[in-house]
C-alpha cells in the first residue's frame, strides 16, 4: 500500500492539535481540504483514525497504533527529499532558555570546528523546541532538558556550568564574598516568568527553602537587572561567566556549599542531519577539554540526575 504524504502530514497535525481547524492553519490549507486528506487517508487504511463529535476529535484505537509508525515515515520521506535535494543545507539548531545565554556555549563549540554549517534559531521554552524537533522544523536543539521529554527524542549532556547569586547591591548580604544557599531563605526570589514554569528556578526554591518570590514579564536581561536592583529583598540566579551588560546596583556572588550547576544538553530526534554526528562530537571534544562535566555531589547540587544517562558528570 503507497502512503500518501500529504495525507499523513495532515494527520500527524490533527493527532497533535486534536483540532482541524488548527492543524489547517498551520499547513495553510482549509479545514476542508485537511478533512478531505484524512478522510481519503482513512479510506486507503480501510480504519477511522478519529473519533469526531461535537466536542472536538479524539484518536481512535487505530489511529493510536498508527501515529508513531506515521511520524518514523515522514521523517524518512523528509530525510530522503533532503538528502538529494539539500545535500549541502545547513543543520537547523535551536535554542531556548535565552536569559542563561545558551549562545555563548553554542558560538564557542561551533568556532572550533570548521565543518559545522549552522543555522541558529530561538525557541520560546523546552516544549515547543520539541515539538519543532518531532515535526522536522529543526534538526537539533541546545539548553537545560527536563522531564517530561516527549518519545522519540535523545539529549546529550554536555556541560554543567556553576551558578552565582545575582542581588542588588542594597541587599544585606551583597558583600559577602560567597554565599550558601540556605542563607538565601529569607530573600525574594525574583523569576522572569512564572515560577512553576522555570523548572531549575523552582527546583532551586523547593529544595533551599526559598518561602517566598515574585515575577515578571521576561523582557531581557535589562530589564531582569533593572527589577533586581531596585528592590534589596531580591536575588536570583545566573550562570557565573553570562556576561553582563553596564548595570549599576547589581552583585554577583559565587554560591558555596553548595554550588548549583545548570545543565545545558543537546536534544535530538534518533535520526536526522548528517552533521549531527559531528555537532555532539564537537560538544563532547569540548566538554573533555574544558572540564565542563565535573560534578563533586559533596560540594555540587544538581537537581536532574535522572536525566543525564547520555553524558555522564565526572565525579571530581
Amino acid at each position: 500500500m503507497d502512503l500518501d504524504m500529504a495525507q499523513v502530514r495532515a494527520f500527524l497535525l490533527a493527532a497533535e492539535k486534536l483540532h482541524f481547524g488548527r492543524a489547517a492553519e498551520e499547513l495553510s490549507i482549509s479545514q476542508q481540504a485537511l478533512s478531505k486528506r484524512i478522510a481519503r487517508l482513512e479510506s486507503r487504511l480501510g480504519r477511522q483514525l478519529f473519533d469526531r463529535n461535537v466536542q472536538g476529535v479524539q484518536l481512535t484505537e487505530a489511529g493510536v497504533r498508527f501515529l508513531a509508525p506515521a511520524r518514523q515515515a515522514l521523517t524518512a520521506a523528509n530525510l530522503a527529499v533532503a538528502a538529494v535535494l539539500e545535500p549541502y543545507r545547513p543543520l537547523r539548531i535551536d535554542v531556548w532558555g535565552h536569559l542563561y545565554g545558551p549562545m555563548r556555549t553554542l558560538a564557542h563549540v561551533a568556532a572550533r570546528t570548521s565543518e559545522l554549517r549552522l543555522e541558529l534559531g530561538h525557541g520560546r521554552d523546552l516544549p515547543s523546541v520539541a515539538a519543532a524537533l518531532l515535526h522536522g522544523d529543526i534538526d537539533a536543539a541546545f539548553g537545560r532538558v527536563h522531564p517530561p521529554l516527549p518519545a522519540g527524542l535523545t539529549h546529550r549532556l554536555v556541560r554543567l556550568e556553576p551558578v552565582d547569586a545575582i542581588l542588588s547591591a542594597d541587599h544585606p548580604l551583597a558583600t559577602e564574598p560567597a554565599l550558601r544557599p540556605e542563607q538565601l531563605r529569607d530573600s525574594v526570589l525574583w523569576t522572569p516568568g512564572a515560577l512553576d514554569r522555570l523548572d531549575f528556578l523552582h527546583r532551586f526554591a523547593e529544595h533551599f527553602e526559598i518561602r517566598d518570590h515574585a515575577e515578571g514579564a521576561n523582557l531581557g536581561m535589562d530589564h531582569f537587572l533593572a527589577d533586581l536592583a531596585v528592590d534589596p529583598s531580591r536575588f536570583s540566579l545566573l550562570p557565573a561567566d553570562v556576561p553582563l551588560p553596564d548595570a549599576p546596583g547589581i552583585r554577583l556572588v559565587p554560591l558555596v556549599n553548595p554550588t548549583p550547576l545548570y545543565a545545558w544538553s543537546l536534544l535530538w530526534r534518533g535520526d536526522g542531519h548528517p552533521l549531527l554526528d559531528a555537532l555532539v562530537s564537537a560538544f563532547v571534544a569540548e566538554a573533555g577539554r574544558n572540564r565542563w562535566l565535573e560534578y563533586d555531589p559533596a560540594r555540587d547540587w544538581l537537581p536532574e540526575p535522572s536525566l543525564t544517562r547520555s553524558g555522564e558528570p565526572v565525579r571530581r
